[in-house]
């Protein structure tokens, strides 16, 4: 399989984003990620971020909206921005509490927002699902996170966040055949770091098994971007996505 893009997930740089968004993507295109995913545009039209990428050489790896951004109203102004911008995946990042208290709601959230797939697949939107620490907490002796894509339908991928799923306590076993168990289905993966007593750290200096998962993700996860997000600044946020994407270069 060819070598899913790397990009980064700009949350991980948002404060200065906030400051300079384009200034900030001139800055990550100039470090070689070949990718960005989103998550806020900062006030700028999906046409001025479009031509910005494209002066800069930098390809959408996706965005993360709201679910309140893809349901009723917002969603048609949501399917206009994504396509004018050139983004055909969309990752729902979160979902309030209320809507996974117990088994019965992540089933539930699921069928949601498998209809909402359903309605973006005429538009050639693809529609994941991003982990926190919750999705791997046991329900009934069971991963919300099994429970959930079981329900969801086929058409919504996986967005592994591999450091939040290990802060949650699972092994490396279990991190591996969560992308073994559903095939094709990690279009992108948060490639993000953890150490069981140091909690998160830059990519590399954790526990993760990245190499297994970089196997597991171009074997059978049908993965196309590998996407760098930072939860800690050991430095400066930029700098510290510089180090990680080094850090990730050596193990590819």
């Amino acid at each position: 399989m060819k070598r899913p893009g790397i990009a980064l997930q700009l949350y991980s740089v948002r404060d200065e984003c906030a400051r300079d968004f384009f200034g900030t993507l001139e800055r990550v295109a100039a470090m070689g990620f070949e990718g960005v995913e989103f998550a806020g545009f900062y006030g700028r039209s999906a046409g001025e971020v479009r031509d910005k990428l494209r002066e800069l050489g930098l390809s959408v790896a996706g965005s993360h909206e709201s679910l309140q951004r893809v349901m009723g109203d917002a969603l048609e102004e949501t399917v206009k921005f994504n396509l004018e911008l050139g983004n055909r995946t969309i990752v729902i990042p979160w979902l309030p509490p209320q809507m996974r208290s117990d088994r019965t709601g992540w089933e539930r959230s699921a069928e949601q927002i498998g209809g909402v797939a359903e309605k973006l697949a005429p538009h050639g939107i693809r529609v994941g699902y991003h982990n926190h620490r919750e999705e791997f907490l046991p329900v009934d002796g069971e991963y919300p996170w099994d429970v959930f894509f079981r329900r969801a339908g086929p058409r919504v991928f996986m967005q592994l966040d591999t450091g939040n799923a290990l802060s949650a306590g699972i092994s490396d076993e279990s991190l591996v055949e969560t992308i073994k168990r559903y095939p094709g289905r990690s279009l992108t993966i948060h490639l993000k770091d953890y150490s069981r007593t140091r909690g998160f750290v830059l990519l590399g200096e954790g526990d993760v098994p990245f190499r297994r998962v970089i196997d597991a993700c171009m074997e059978v996860g049908g993965t196309e971007w590998f996407i760098v997000e930072i939860e800690t600044y050991p430095h400066p946020p930029l700098e510290s996505a510089r180090i990680c994407l080094e850090n990730l270069r050596r193990m590819l």
